[in-house]
């Protein structure tokens, strides 16, 4: 509750200030960003607790992208997404592109993380094999492409990854019509047999830290 009204305080904080600020681009994404580190973390270092993901040193462009969905109400707004639900509001915060566009290069400039790996089940070797698809839009070394607007793997905590692609195979993501890119990721995560297979992957994904 504590921190629910802390969030509510700073929705109203940042409603009375958008005009008020000045400065870079990276100053305003700093103080935009105050809001978002009450669930992901002073240093993007991301709780699991909130469903919150590790999002230091993860690609502008990727974050600018997610956070536009979140806006536009392409991502977030599905009744089973409890923790999409929760980002809606944030991102609806930001009043336009220069703000979205700030935030997300602020993200980009904190310290890339290594989060330590959760899922201890995850048997790396046959991850590899799977991977393999993965590596067409994630990059041999997981650290994404910007032309298949892939993100980076490699700086994203493996429970929160875990959730997403249970998410993709539930259609809980990626089934807006809106959502080209998720609509990519849909057949794959089909694909895998069961969460033991996801495991596998993303333990494959922990060694390529």
């Amino acid at each position: 509750m504590k921190r629910l009204a802390s969030i509510v305080l700073l929705l109203l904080a940042g409603v009375a200030c958008r005009n008020a600020s000045s400065g870079s681009p990276m100053a305003r994404g700093e103080e935009l960003y105050r809001l978002c580190s009450q669930c992901h973390g002073a240093t993007g270092e991301g709780n699991e607790a909130l469903q919150a993901p590790a999002i230091a040193g993860q690609h502008a462009w990727y974050v600018a992208a997610q956070l536009r969905k979140f806006k536009d109400g392409v991502r977030g707004k599905h009744p089973d997404d409890a923790a999409g639900l929760r980002m809606r509001p944030m991102a609806l915060s930001l009043k336009d592109d220069a703000d979205i566009a700030a935030v997300a290069e602020y993200v980009a400039s904190l310290p890339a993380q290594a989060p330590s790996r959760t899922l201890p089940s995850g048997n790396a070797e046959n991850g590899k094999t799977l991977y393999t698809a993965c590596a067409t839009c994630h990059g041999p070394d997981g650290a994404g492409n910007a032309e298949m607007k892939a993100p980076a793997l490699v700086r994203t905590n493996d429970w929160y990854l875990l959730s997403q692609l249970q998410k993709f195979k539930a259609r809980v993501r990626g089934a807006s019509p809106d959502d080209a890119e998720a609509a990519l990721m849909l057949p794959w995560a089909l694909s895998l047999a069961d969460e033991q297979a996801m495991k596998d992957v993303l333990a494959y994904v922990q060694t390529l830290r």
